[in-house]
């Protein structure tokens, strides 16, 4: 059970509930170019109070979300939970602890979060039909879910702030009922329970009993805080971490609410406490159910690093009892790497249980000392040791570039992976992990950014011990592959059976127009029957079985989710082609009001909304991605909620920024940038959607970033609208986004980069939106708060809305509806209104 914040997300993870977004869509018209308009000389200063947008975007906003659906380990039945609309400010303003990288709830000791289901129930796969559950706790508020290996069960954590409520439930499955077995559980670390390998328990962290009072914040210093540094070999970079310890009075709190009691807990409720209390990073149990990998934090801590750079202790512990077995490493804190997105940490690193035996340790070493800048033939060495942990561990591989996981599968069978940032080059290996002196047989080699040559992920499915493994067929000689299917013509997403001794993949499943089809499951072990999802643009996702041994088969469908908004049918979306003045091809997704023709109705105001994206090759910046058979969903986050207004919107427009070989693709960040600016406007200008007049540009977080430096170094746009952005890179002085150069390497890119340095530029409307609690790496509130002020300085035209209590993603809904009303007010004054829906 693990959900300390790392470096980085994995590579290779593995959905296990599947969520469907379903929103909606609008129409159009245009006004004289209100950019023109005298511009509100330092209006609206101070506090206004929430403000509501039109009611087509009030609509948007609380229109009804689609269930999740999370599948049970033999794939006949389904739990589906819905989850209500948006918590209110009142929610969201709950008092809230900044400690260690970590967001805390001290009401509940857990991890702040404002989702939560409010509905739970079951249905059977194959016949669709629904049952509901009895003895649920009223309210319902359901943060995690899992079912139990046997599938007898479900467990589900319940929390609910206002009665400090953090409770572990169990449903039986074929009583259909629900009833409360832990009453205190702590999820400030992770989920805080799993599922024992038998069913008949599981493993949970509890609050510690008799702890009393947390300790007082503030009050009298006892002396300050003191970090010191002495001179080393080679650069350490450290990002801009935020929400960091800052002295021994919040290490004492982050110690108060993340120390945990580790227990075995029964069906019946009896609880058995295991080891001693402590900050457990992870705790999980072995597949055969006798031993506990623990990973606990040490002090001294950290004011540098966030709790996943913490000095750690990682341990072997009975589970029977929870004393010491074996210590596998005490690590010290990764207070810094060497220069690099491929470095890593020294020592042990991403240990885990291997899935398919009874008690084996897997586990990373660096070889290069963690530094990608190194020359080394061998980067990361695979290492395994198995129970009972006496003899010395036994290399299972040695990699070229970085360790990224496995999937396991049995005896002679599992898959590696290995990934190389700085080239983008991923491979995967088949391996036999009871044979390692085995020569590993390499079966794919590419660039991660080339889409359209992905083979697919593995399927895996759950054993008789709850453990994700590759779905192998009966005859042994095959597993199956899901994919994208990314190609010109847009994702077609794939199911294929995979021979593992001719190395030749057979299609069983291909995604056709004019509707989108997503597998979720092989329902069977030799892929029979297949769980998808099916959607078509004026049709939401909803849920089917598709037997895939009889090609005339109709898929039977599961679901009958609505449309969330069924005055919005009809809107258009067209997947655009262009290109770049260089040749770069690039593609977008064009979205229309319904009803509305070009030529009958003219040009629109439009609203362009992108993300930037470095490349290695302009050849994988050129792939087409999404599907224009996608249902057109309209959600209150992205630019898609103004089709309610009337206003054409461009979704994803490529931004290519590339690097060929030993380039680094920021070094021409600003001219690529114009030039994939310039491509997209004189497209839809072409098309005759809009005019140069009326179009503005906008984005989040780096999409903000853009935005700014668009408007500074461009006449493109009558007016821009950045979200959460950053806007001087000295800010983040040793990396950011894809930049793994320090700025004392690159200082004319750094400020090269930052429109900070040019806001004497921006002669044209630009709107600033940040959430004051922002705790992502690097867009600090400060950066929009000083570009508006330059802005304001220079004589420019800016607002500045700072919302409180919100972090990088806006939760509350009178956030989220006074971010719609700022933007709507924002481009009826620039760019005009839209046209009216009929």
């Amino acid at each position: 059970m693990t959900r300390t914040p790392g470096r980085r997300a994995s590579r290779w993870s593995h959905p296990l509930i599947l969520g469907l977004a379903l929103l909606a869509v609008p129409p159009l018209a245009l006004a004289a170019p209100a950019a023109k308009r005298a511009p509100q000389a330092a209006a609206s200063q101070g506090e206004q109070g929430y403000v509501l947008p039109s009611a087509a975007l009030q609509a948007v906003v609380d229109a009804p979300r689609a269930p999740t659906l999370s599948l049970s380990p033999q794939r006949d039945i389904a739990a589906l939970m819905q989850t209500p609309a948006l918590p209110s400010i009142t929610e969201v303003a709950q008092p809230e602890l900044k400690l260690a990288g970590l967001r805390i709830n001290p009401a509940t000791h857990s991890a702040s979060r404002f989702s939560f289901a409010n509905k739970l129930w079951l249905m059977g796969i194959a016949d669709g039909n629904e049952r509901q559950i009895s003895g649920l706790p009223q309210p319902l508020s359901i943060a995690t879910l899992a079912w139990s290996p046997d599938q007898k069960y479900i467990a589900f954590n319940q929390v609910h702030a206002a009665t400090g409520a953090n409770e572990l439930w169990i449903v039986d499955v074929v009583a259909g009922s629900a009833r409360r077995l832990l009453a205190d559980l702590n999820t400030v670390m992770d989920d805080g329970y799993s599922w024992l390998p038998d069913s008949r328990g599981l493993l949970v962290l509890q609050q510690r009993s008799g702890q009393g009072p947390a300790p007082a914040a503030g009050g009298i210093p006892t002396g300050p805080a003191v970090q010191q540094t002495e001179a080393a070999a080679g650069v350490r970079s450290i990002r801009t971490y935020q929400d960091l310890l800052r002295n021994e009075a919040d290490a004492r709190l982050f110690d108060h609410y993340a120390t945990a009691q580790p227990a075995m807990v029964a069906l019946n409720g009896v609880t058995r406490p295991l080891s001693t209390a402590g900050v457990y990073l992870d705790l999980g149990v072995s597949p055969d159910g006798r031993y506990l990998l623990s990973q606990r934090a040490l002090r001294p801590y950290s004011y540098l690093v966030p709790v996943s750079g913490f000095a750690r202790r990682i341990e072997i512990l009975s589970a029977q009892d929870g004393t010491l077995v074996h210590t596998v490493a005490d690590l010290p804190r990764v207070e810094g790497l060497p220069t690099g997105n491929d470095a890593e940490p020294t020592g042990v690193r991403d240990i885990s249980w291997r899935a398919d035996a009874d008690a084996t340790l897997v586990w990373a070493e660096a070889q290069d000392g963690g530094d990608p800048n190194r020359e080394a033939k061998v980067r990361d060495a695979v290492m395994m040791q198995a129970a009972p942990f006496d003899r010395p561990p036994v290399t299972l591989a040695r990699l070229g570039s970085r360790y990224a996981g496995i999937q396991w599968g049995r005896g002679d069978l599992a898959l590696l992976n290995e990934a190389w940032w700085k080239s983008r080059v991923v491979k995967q290996w088949q391996i036999a992990p009871d044979q390692p002196e085995k020569e590993p047989e390499l079966l794919s080699e590419r660039s991660s950014q080339d889409r359209y040559n992905d083979p697919g992920r593995p399927g895996l499915v759950r054993d008789a011990n709850g453990r994700g493994r590759l779905q192998i067929s009966t005859d042994g000689r095959s597993i199956f592959l899901y994919g994208l299917g990314a190609s010109p013509e847009g994702d077609r997403p794939f199911v294929d059976r995979f021979d593992l001794d001719s190395k030749q993949a057979t299609r069983l499943f291909h995604s056709q127009a004019p509707s989108y089809a997503a597998p979720v499951a092989l329902l069977d072990q030799d892929g029979t029957s297949l769980l998808l999802t099916r959607e078509a643009p004026d049709a939401p996702a909803n849920f089917y079985v598709q037997s895939l041994a009889d090609a005339t088969a109709a898929p039977k469908a599961l679901t009958r989710f609505e449309h969330p908004l069924p005055q919005l049918r009809g809107v258009s979306k067209e997947q655009i082609r262009y290109k770049r003045n260089d040749g770069v091809d690039l593609t977008a997704t064009l979205m229309l009001p319904p009803g509305y023709n070009a030529k009958k109705d003219g040009p629109l105001p439009l609203l362009m909304w992108a993300y930037p994206g470095e490349f290695k090759t302009a050849a994988a910046a050129s792939q087409v991605t999404d599907s224009p058979y996608r249902f057109n969903a309209i959600s209150y986050w992205g630019p898609q909620a103004f089709l309610a207004k009337g206003y054409a919107v461009l979704v994803s427009p490529s931004m290519p920024i590339i690097g060929e070989g030993d380039k680094e693709p920021n070094d021409t960040y600003l001219p690529q940038l114009i030039a994939n600016a310039e491509a997209a406007v004189d497209e839809v200008v072409r098309r005759g959607v809009t005019d140069r007049e009326h179009i503005a540009i906008g984005g989040h977080s780096y999409g903000a970033f853009m935005t700014a430096n668009l408007l500074a170094h461009t006449r493109l746009f009558k007016a821009g609208i950045a979200r959460s952005g950053a806007y001087n890179r000295t800010l983040t002085p040793f990396g950011f986004q894809a930049e793994e150069r320090n700025y004392w390497q690159a200082q004319e890119v750094y400020q090269k980069m930052s429109p900070f340095n040019y806001a004497d530029r921006i002669k044209d409307p630009i709107l600033f939106i940040h959430g004051v609690d922002d705790n992502n790496s690097g867009t600090f509130p400060i950066q929009s708060e000083r570009m508006f002020a330059a802005v304001k300085g220079l004589g420019g035209d800016a607002r500045l809305v700072m919302l409180p209590n919100e972090s990088h993603a806006y939760r509350a809904r009178e956030s989220i509806m006074t971010m719609l009303a700022e933007s709507e007010r924002w481009l009826e004054r620039t760019i005009g209104p839209g046209k009216a829906i009929k």
